[in-house]
């Protein structure tokens, strides 16, 4: 059985491993799944900035800056952009709010990252790519 997330760990380990860890932990700890979602998500997109010229650096390198700059959002396209925003802000609520997570709002965590780790592999891969309409 392939796990899912495969696709990341010949290129980029740590993201794999955060993606890994966020996947493993959607059931038995929502707020960890989200944190590591988050995680990923934040590896993989400064990661883009180092490597991708056409990205532009905002004026502060926190995540949400970093995604909603017009340069990466004009290279994800708005569905991947749609989808690392909700990864954030359900992160950013697993680690500062006193909330319990639930387990819809992981589940949804690890779903949307695992689209936005496609988009990325998909786009930024220099060796195998994930297969078209890999679920």
């Amino acid at each position: 059985m392939t796990l899912p997330f495969a696709f990341l760990q010949a290129e980029w380990p740590e993201v794999h491993d955060a993606a890994r860890r966020a996947w493993g932990a959607a059931f038995p700890d929502p707020r960890a799944a989200c944190f590591y979602a988050r995680r990923a998500l934040e590896l993989a997109v400064t990661w883009a900035y180092r490597s991708d010229a056409a990205l532009r650096f905002p004026y502060q390198d926190n995540l949400s800056a970093l995604i909603h700059e017009p340069t990466f959002k004009a290279a994800a396209g708005e569905a991947v952009f749609s989808k690392a925003r909700l990864i954030n802000q359900l992160g950013n609520q697993a680690v500062h709010s006193e909330k319990a997570v639930r387990e819809n709002d992981s589940v949804a965590a690890v779903r949307e990252l695992f689209h936005v780790a496609y988009w990325f592999a998909r786009t930024y891969a220099r060796g195998a790519r994930p297969e078209p309409g890999l679920t």
